[in-house]
């Protein structure tokens, strides 16, 4: 299947980290970049049958209008793409743009949920369609949402899809719409926020009866990643950590977002459930997120974790992680985007717990240990070859 055109449809296709996914591509496959920051590119996956760069083509769905052309200037006023790229990828940047779609927007649908899937499941096949795809893998990099309550029908296709029908009930958050009409346009999907999206054992079903992989959720780019690499060896060293703050300072859309209480609510409770598992006991673990929007693109963390030694002596580590947050997610964008591609094409279904690797509240894998997961990829994904 190396050879095979293969789709990547983004949902949020105007944000940064989309944007950034594109122009990050166009530079790759045009030779003006190195895959700096891609793992499919390492050596232990080089015999994985997955497309190459030249075989994907990129379209989306998104609420806003901002043209991305305009938002990869804004990133490269921000530092996230080299300026000396911009004229390169122009045109290719218009030609994507020209493929995004009107996304689903709550408070602007007019009709039933099941309408606004249908529409999104037929703007996804018209694409496959026009362009010969093989296959389409459709990644949510939209924003955060706030956590849903729990709704009986999320537990049962048949009762869902009544519920869908209803133009007087929403009873699937954006995120799990995108779910859903990815998968009734028969393609496998990824979840990189850690909105609600595919989580819920209705879609699980609705996979398994599409005989459709997916893969999630939240993907893992710097403080959860320093977490999952540092946490084990407190426990191999059977030091016992008392407690793990941490404040996360960062701006641009991310910030305004996680600024809300609410929407905040689901990135912390991703990076909570990691750190308890990785630990082996609920610790006391206080993380802030603040926004400091003239910090832009830019995002700084800062962890305290104070811990016990022999005889009960205290210690601590303290440690700063900055980075610009959509440089290194774009590149994990494209890596699942090839993988899922080569399950796809492999006859998988369901959870890919293996690609738990890429994210902080891994869908199918109870693992969150970096060294653990790293050798579950490469084990998973020679399976492929």
């Amino acid at each position: 299947m190396t050879d095979e055109p293969t789709g990547l449809w983004l949902i949020g296709a105007r944000g940064s980290v989309a944007t950034t996914a594109m122009g990050g591509l166009l530079a790759l496959r045009a030779g003006l970049a190195p895959p700096t920051g891609c793992v499919t590119e390492r050596p232990e996956l080089a015999g994985v049958p997955m497309p190459g760069w030249s075989d994907l083509v990129v379209g989306g769905h998104d609420v806003v209008d901002t043209p991305l052309v305009k938002r990869a200037e804004q990133l490269v006023d921000s530092g996230v793409l080299p300026h000396r790229l911009l004229g390169a990828i122009v045109d290719g940047l218009h030609a994507a743009d020209a493929e995004v779609r009107p996304g689903y927007h709550p408070v602007t649908h007019r009709g039933s949920q099941a309408e606004a899937a249908r529409r999104l499941a037929a703007d996804i096949t018209d694409f496959r369609e026009r362009h010969g795809l093989a296959r389409v893998v459709v990644v949510n990099v939209s924003s955060t949402e706030p956590p849903v309550p729990a709704a009986p029908e999320h537990d049962d296709l048949a009762a869902l899809e009544a519920a869908l029908a209803d133009p007087g009930r929403a009873v699937l958050p954006p995120s799990s719409v995108a779910a859903y009409a990815a998968l009734r346009a028969g393609c496998p999907f990824v979840d990189f926020t850690p909105s609600t999206g595919i989580a819920l054992p209705a879609l699980d079903e609705l996979a398994h009866r599409e005989r459709l992989p997916y893969a999630g959720r939240d993907g893992k780019t710097g403080e959860t990643l320093l977490r999952t690499v540092l946490a084990p060896m407190f426990t191999a060293r059977a030091l016992r950590v008392r407690s793990w703050a941490g404040t996360n300072l960062l701006g641009g859309g991310d910030g305004a977002t996680l600024e809300d209480p609410e929407h905040a609510n689901s990135k912390l409770e991703s990076k909570a459930r990691g750190l308890a598992a990785l630990l082996g006991e609920d610790v006391t673990a206080p993380l802030h997120i603040d926004n400091v929007p003239d910090l832009g693109e830019q995002k700084t963390a800062w962890d305290h974790v104070s811990f016990e030694g022999f005889l009960g002596v205290p210690m601590s580590l303290q440690l700063t992680w900055t980075g610009l947050d959509s440089a290194l997610a774009a590149p994990l964008v494209l890596d699942l985007t090839r993988l899922v591609a080569a399950a796809h094409a492999a006859g998988e279904v369901g959870a890919l717990g293996a690609l738990g690797f890429f994210f902080k509240d891994p869908l199918g894998s109870d693992e969150h240990r970096f060294a653990e997961q790293t050798r579950e990829l490469h084990r998973w994904a020679g399976g492929l070859a």
